[in-house]
């Protein structure tokens, strides 16, 4: 005679309901929640300065950021806080008629390539002579108009994104948005530059 079967418990074809803490994520395990984002109001070009000092102590070599925002919105303010938080050579101006600076570090970071990409229609070929692929690695590129023309470089990425009023006015406030693209900046704390 056959033994009779168990009585079917309908909790083992489920068994993230019969124990839940088994399959789900660990506590540490890192959160794909997309691109890390911040945004904050800077209302004076002193401001943009110094916002461009604290982002640089977020940076290191191999670092990409992309400045995207109108002519007169601190683009080039924003990269001259990033050069004296750096601690660069030489005074960083807008590049637009050279295309491209270096700024040697003067310490032990890593040189600023400052790239204004304006006057550059096309995307990435199109900057192919100033060897970005190559001083990537060891440098901090910040890349003026970059939107569309850089991305190919690398997967990380940190795209800021300078909003100001247009038109005939006075008003220095601007609305800036950071997002972080890609491993390297899944951790960064962005959220530290709004302090």
């Amino acid at each position: 005679m056959e033994a009779p079967a168990a009585p079917h418990d309908p909790a083992e074809n489920h068994p993230a309901e019969n124990h839940p803490a088994e399959n789900a994520p660990a506590e540490n395990a890192p959160a794909d929640n997309g691109p890390a984002v911040t945004e904050l109001t800077v209302t004076s070009p002193d401001q943009m300065r110094e916002l461009g000092r604290r982002l640089a102590k977020l940076l290191r070599a191999g670092d990409l950021v992309m400045l995207t925002g109108e002519l007169g919105a601190g683009k080039t303010t924003l990269t001259r806080g990033l050069g004296e938080g750096l601690d660069v050579r030489g005074a960083v101006t807008s590049p637009t008629f050279v295309i491209a600076r270096v700024h040697p570090a003067l310490g032990d970071g890593p040189p600023l390539v400052h790239v204004d990409a304006y006057r550059l229609s096309g995307g990435l070929d199109e900057m192919e002579d100033l060897d970005l692929d190559v001083s990537l690695p060891d440098s901090v590129i910040v890349v003026e108009w970059g939107e569309g023309k850089v991305e190919e470089l690398t997967d990380d990425r940190l795209h800021v994104v300078i909003h100001r009023a247009v038109g005939d006015t006075t008003d220095e406030v601007r609305h800036v948005t950071l997002t972080g693209i890609g491993a390297r900046w899944s951790t960064a704390d962005l959220s530290a530059l709004t302090a």
